[in-house]
């Protein structure tokens, strides 16, 4: 461990986020960090506890669930091990949609932040959590990071997006100054064109970041780049590639161009990180101490073996409990009995098929990455599903189902921020329609690229 990094966990750091912020996410991420060598029986006992006073606290607070448990005649004390979670339904979008006011616990009515996903499988979603909510889920996503050598103080890059709009000369002050606190330097994945690809790899050598941490897309395409014009001089000692899904393909070009291992991140913005992988790489680690992950069928049981949904219990969020809620990803099951060598507790699942975001590309060489969509629509509370189509470089279709009425100040909103990244040489095309197809695996495309793979 450098000084800085050292000064950065044990000075500056707990000043900002224990002191100034007077939070408790440092707290929370000793108690994690102590948890997840726990053994597997351990972790399970851990996990009943905090499941059984969760589910007290549904039956009790929480409208929606009390009205669903006395219909299903099940109550938190029927409850002896996570395995008993099948007993309740799996949830989606569609139905805390439906009955979002009665979701909301009596008890933290007017006390919660609400927070909008931006729709990676085509359709954004608003939820409520609570502040200590929050800071466990930092804490887990500062542990995950941890493992691929993203810690305290490590200098860093990050092929990230950027907030839409202009910030103004104050917000981008306070961004510097933070970032140059942190170490770290970020590097916007929405402006990547053809021909800028060797600033970014100019950037990489003048910064030497330790870690780089990035959208998949964008980290393969500027890992293409590097290996089509000669090798970095410097290496980090690891790559974190995070928010789509990464094929082995993918993960041996980003290795082979950065001279570094890959460490895939799973997560969603309902929960932050659910799984990550350590240094052994057999999949992503369950975050057993903070959620319960679970690999079920349609019907709601339980995956031994194969391909199931994603259904995951959010142990920490009160104010609106996530009971076995289906993200819409599917995951390989992992082995109940499997344990890695790396000796964490915490079981092991994946990989996921998650989502699949193509990349959209235009005349004047703009690689867009198809990440840039979500983030977008979860500013308009019109849009109920969306999807972007592009079969010629100079032509996006944007497919949006309304909820709602879908205003022309809503149009003119994509317009201006879909012109501002792609440029005027692309022409917009939205059509408003009544549904958008799944595809054959029941998923939805938030980005479909039907270019040919010369133009691409």
């Amino acid at each position: 461990m450098s000084t800085y990094e050292r000064l950065f966990s044990t000075v500056l750091y707990p000043a900002y986020e224990s002191g100034l912020r007077r939070r408790k996410t440092l707290a929370y991420l000793a108690q994690y960090e102590a948890q997840q060598w726990l053994s597997p029986e351990a972790l399970r006992k851990l996990q009943t506890e905090r499941l059984r006073a969760l589910l007290e606290h549904c039956q009790t607070q929480v409208p929606y669930w009390r009205r669903r448990f006395r219909e299903l005649g099940f109550s938190w004390q029927d409850l002896r091990g996570p395995e008993d979670l099948a007993h309740l339904p799996v949830t989606g979008k569609d139905e805390i949609r439906a009955h979002y006011d009665e979701m909301i616990a009596e008890n933290w009515r007017g006390r919660t932040t609400r927070k909008t996903t931006g729709g990676s499988t085509g359709q954004p979603f608003s939820f409520e959590y609570t502040r200590e909510s929050y800071e466990r889920r930092m804490a887990v996503m500062l542990r995950g990071y941890g493992w691929a050598g993203a810690g305290f103080g490590v200098k860093r890059l990050d092929l990230w997006g950027t907030d839409l709009g202009l910030p103004s000369w104050s917000q981008r002050t306070k961004a510097k100054l933070f970032d140059a606190v942190l170490r770290r330097r970020v590097l916007s994945s929405f402006a990547m064109r053809r021909d800028n690809l060797h600033e970014y790899a100019a950037e990489i050598e003048s910064y030497k970041p330790q870690v780089i941490v990035g959208y998949t897309s964008p980290l393969e395409t500027l890992a293409e780049w590097i290996l089509h014009n000669g090798p970095l001089k410097w290496r980090p000692a690891s790559v974190i590639t995070a928010a789509e899904m990464l094929s082995e393909r993918q993960r041996a070009t980003i290795e082979q161009a950065f001279g570094a291992p890959v460490f895939h991140t799973y997560g969603c913005r309902e929960f932050m990180l659910i799984g990550a992988e350590c240094e052994q790489h057999r999949g992503y680690h369950a975050s057993d101490d903070h959620l319960v992950v679970e690999v079920a069928d349609d019907a709601g049981r339980a995956v031994e073996s194969g391909v199931g949904n994603v259904v995951i219990t959010d142990l920490h969020n009160w104010g609106m409990p996530f009971l076995r809620y289906a993200n819409g990803d599917l995951a390989q099951a992992g082995s109940a009995h499997e344990r890695c060598t790396c000796g964490r507790g915490l079981r092991l699942f994946g990989p996921v098929e998650g989502r699949r975001l193509d990349v959209l590309r235009t005349p004047d060489g703009r690689i867009l990455p198809g990440e840039f969509f979500p983030h977008l629509m979860k500013e308009l509370a019109s849009v109920d599903r969306f999807q972007v189509r592009q079969k010629q470089l100079d032509r996006f279709e944007i497919l949006v189902v309304p909820h709602g009425e879908f205003t022309a100040a809503d149009e003119a909103f994509l317009r201006e921020h879909v012109g501002r990244v792609a440029g005027s040489m692309v022409q917009l095309e939205l059509r408003l329609v009544d549904d958008i197809p799944l595809t054959a695996s029941g998923k939805r495309r938030v980005t479909v690229s039907e270019l040919p793979e010369s133009v691409s």
